[in-house]
């Protein structure tokens, strides 16, 4: 069992930047790939970034490609987003997932653990 905490969330205007923290319980930590998704109220939940157990494999959706950056640090069990340029369209619950599969996925579905969000809005 893994539990994932989520911080960093808040409020910033346009063109500003924070960075997320996922942190995780466990020991097995760093054999799980790790995923950010967002979700927007009313709308479905949409992948963002994943980055593999290593660390040596990243892949981003279009939408944040270039602004979002995610990286870990298995010794600390941590996963973290950075997100650089935010739009107000960046606006989300944001959620890191853990995929026993190592190797990350774009789908939600291939996640078995998730944190419980922290709410990111971005001010025009």
């Amino acid at each position: 069992q893994v539990q994932l905490v989520e911080s960093g969330g808040g409020l910033v205007q346009a063109g500003g930047s924070l960075r997320l923290s996922c942190a995780a319980s466990g020991r097995t930590f760093s054999t799980y790939a790790m995923g950010w998704f967002r979700q927007a109220p009313g709308k479905e939940r949409k992948f963002v970034a994943a980055i593999n157990w290593s660390g040596s494999w990243t892949y981003y959706a279009d939408s944040v490609k270039g602004r979002f950056t995610i990286s870990r640090d298995n010794t600390k069990n941590t996963v973290y987003l950075q997100m650089n340029s935010l739009k107000p369209e960046d606006t989300a619950a944001y959620y890191c997932a853990a995929d026993r599969g190592h190797s990350g996925s774009v789908y939600p579905s291939a996640y078995d653990y998730w944190g419980q969000g922290t709410q990111v809005t971005v001010s025009s």
